[in-house]
Formats: C-alpha cells, structure tokens, sequence
C-alpha cells in the first residue's frame, strides 16, 4: 500500500521464539493457543499465503490484519481484508494495523508486523499536518494559537 509507514517487522522475534522451542525451553501448547476469535477472523477475513507453519509443517499459514485507531470508533479491533485496508487508507487520516499469521490446524500464531496507514501518509499532507497542529494548540514553530491571534489584534 501506498501510504503505509512506520512498519515494525517482528521476525528476529519469531526466530528466537522457534529457536526456543527447537531448543526445548519451550513447548508446543505454549505457543499454539490461537484463541476461536482468531481462527474465525483467520477463516474469514484472513490472507491465506505460501507458507508453511513452522509448527506442524501441514498447513499454510493465514494473515490477518487487524485496525484500530481513533476515527474508527466501534470498528477498532475488527479484522479487515486487504482490500478494504485500501479502502480505509484512502478515506481516514490515520490508523494502526496488527498483522498476525495464524496456523488453523495447529493454531500456531504470531505477530508478524504492524504499520500505519492512512491519507497523513500522502504527499503533500504537509498543510494538514501544520493545521492539525494548530488545531491542538500549537503551531509549527512552537508558540501558541493564542499569542499568535493576540499579536494579530
């Protein structure tokens, strides 16, 4: 997506989980616990991919994209397919997406990234940025709205 920024990539957090669990520090039943609302959310919304599940080595595992942010109200927390993650970048000015990969016949699952998306990530979204500001209070360069519509008077 065109607008998607500040990615957070968890796989060196991956890989130390599943060396834990070749290492035998960890067992099976503590990292395959994939609740039902994840596993439904997998069968519904989710991207099935390519990958295998380092777990069982049976199933291919599925991607689902979680949103929340604070223009999405009664929306945040709901899983979403990528097709109506484009939707939503394009008319909300930011949110968060959660992207966890989840295994439905072992129910492996785990972080894989997050990133914000959203209009704020469009060129020329400087001018909003400026007037968010100013809207909270303060301006670009750090002085108050007040002050400054004082001096105007």
């Amino acid at each position: 997506m065109r607008t998607q920024r500040q990615v957070v990539d968890y796989s060196l957090r991956k890989r130390v989980v599943l060396r834990e669990l070749l290492a035998g520090r960890v067992g099976t039943y503590d990292l395959c616990d994939a609740s039902p609302y994840l596993k439904n959310a997998a069968r519904f919304h989710g991207e099935p991919t390519d990958q295998r599940c380092p777990i069982c080595r049976s199933e291919n595992l599925t991607r689902v994209h979680y949103i929340y942010g604070d223009e999405l109200r009664q929306s945040a927390g709901q899983a979403r397919t990528v097709a109506e993650l484009s939707v939503l970048a394009m008319t909300l000015r930011e949110f968060q997406v959660f992207v966890v990969e989840v295994c439905l016949g072992c129910d492996w699952n785990h972080l894989v990234e997050q990133y914000l998306l959203g209009r704020d990530g469009l060129p020329g979204g400087a001018d909003d940025g400026q007037e968010r500001s100013e809207a909270g209070g303060m301006t670009a360069d750090g002085t108050g709205v007040r002050r400054r519509r004082e001096a105007q008077r």
